[in-house]
């Protein structure tokens, strides 16, 4: 037996042609984090047509439906684009540009899938609204701004989320992925996504004329060594057997092939699966770069920032062992896979810790089967509209009532 109803099912796929033109027009009008002004809108106004109590908060929006006695479930979703000009080649392919934080104006896409989020999240809300008969309890519909920037969650907790909807007995979220298959969902208990932190590190040297190293101190030639020593924290520091990475994604220095500049910037990115391990890369990279401008005769102390932290994602076993169950019903064995542990990171799971309730966060495949895929934040992203839609749609609502469902 499945978990939908017959009459849900049949809501499902009449909702389709709604569902697709709700998910192009999304794509088409991306919006970068902490700025999806008008998605924020179309969100809140399909939310109060379905019949939802909605607010706004942080940035994000909420809507509650409540109907009768019963545990409270809520499910996220995250709304922002990216800064990144698509190349899918798309017949609806994103030509948007949005001024970002520091007033540059940026090519924006959907180039992570959160249209598909977004879509689902309020094909879910619609299909609970429609039919209250196959469930009892409080739904929460949550969309969140800024996840790409690790901000968004954080936001709505700041601006009193857990004071101002029911608190949720778990709390659920999906992402669509390059892996399973289209129409395949993957889930599981234990770690899924890493936790994650990026750093801005600045060091110092002396100008000098390119003609004339000796009367100055290289910052191009300390970095370098930097960036060479960083190299041994996961080789040499940390055990075979832990997951750990220690990413240089910029250094910038000089503008001149014959200046030697006076400082060099480089932005790191980590990644592990405990708090522990990413503190000691962090901790770790602290310690080689103020060595190596010791060594250097760097004349100042390295500035060294830490940003953009996100927490680990890890499941709870009992809401995992749920959501699982009920996708077997729903999908059948052959399209519910194990949920490998991926290096990803996420800022979901700030929402459950926030309000202190277990969590599920699962996949949902893109691509379907043969087709050449790229991975989430490419310019060429470009996941097949159906059958992702309406799993990704499907999954939701079988999660939801997975822990809401009356039974027969």
């Amino acid at each position: 037996m499945t978990v939908l109803s017959s009459k849900a099912s049949v809501s499902l796929e009449e909702n389709a042609s709604w569902s697709e033109e709700m998910f192009r027009d999304l794509h088409q009008h991306p919006e970068l984090s902490m700025r999806e002004s008008r998605t924020r809108g179309v969100v809140g106004a399909q939310l109060e047509k379905f019949g939802y109590e909605v607010q706004e908060l942080g940035g994000g929006v909420v809507g509650v439906l409540a109907n009768g006695e019963g545990p409270t479930v809520l499910f996220r979703a995250d709304m922002d684009g990216l800064p990144v000009k698509e190349a899918s080649g798309l017949d609806y392919a994103s030509t948007a540009t949005q001024v970002d934080e520091n007033g540059a104006e940026q090519p924006t896409m959907h180039a992570c899938g959160h249209d598909f989020h977004i879509t689902a999240g309020l094909g879910a809300a619609r299909l609970l609204a429609e039919h209250q008969d196959d469930w009892a309890g409080t739904y929460i519909a949550l969309f969140q701004p800024g996840e790409e920037k690790a901000a968004g969650a954080r936001a709505m907790v700041a601006a009193g989320l857990t004071d101002k909807v029911p608190t949720p007995d778990v709390c659920l979220g999906q992402h669509v992925l390059d892996s399973p298959v289209a129409g395949k969902v993957a889930v599981a208990g234990g770690p899924v996504l890493s936790t994650a932190t990026s750093a801005r590190i600045v060091v110092h040297g002396a100008g000098s004329h390119g003609s004339m190293p000796h009367l100055g101190v290289d910052p191009v030639v300390l970095a370098s060594t930097i960036v060479t020593r960083l190299q041994t924290l996961v080789s040499r520091e940390i055990s075979p057997a832990d997951f750990g990475v220690v990413t240089v994604g910029s250094l910038q220095a000089g503008s001149s092939a014959n200046i030697i500049p006076d400082q060099a910037t480089l932005l790191l990115n980590f990644r592990a699966y405990s708090a522990e391990i990413l503190d000691q890369l962090v901790e770790g990279t602290e310690r080689i770069v103020r060595a190596e401008c010791h060594a250097a005769r760097s004349p100042r102390e390295p500035e060294i920032e830490l940003y953009d932290r996100y927490p680990l994602t890890e499941n709870d076993p009992d809401a995992a062992a749920v959501v699982r169950e009920g996708f077997l019903a729903q999908f059948g064995a052959d399209r519910v896979e194990v949920m490998d542990p991926a290096t990803a990171s996420e800022d979901f799971s700030v929402l459950p810790d926030a309000f202190g309730v277990p969590y599920c966060y699962w996949g949902v495949g893109a691509y379907k089967q043969g087709r050449e895929t790229f991975p989430n934040h490419s310019p060429l992203w470009a996941p097949d509209m159906q059958p992702t839609l309406r799993t990704s749609t499907e999954a939701a609502v079988t999660a939801v009532l997975a822990h809401l469902a009356q039974s027969d």
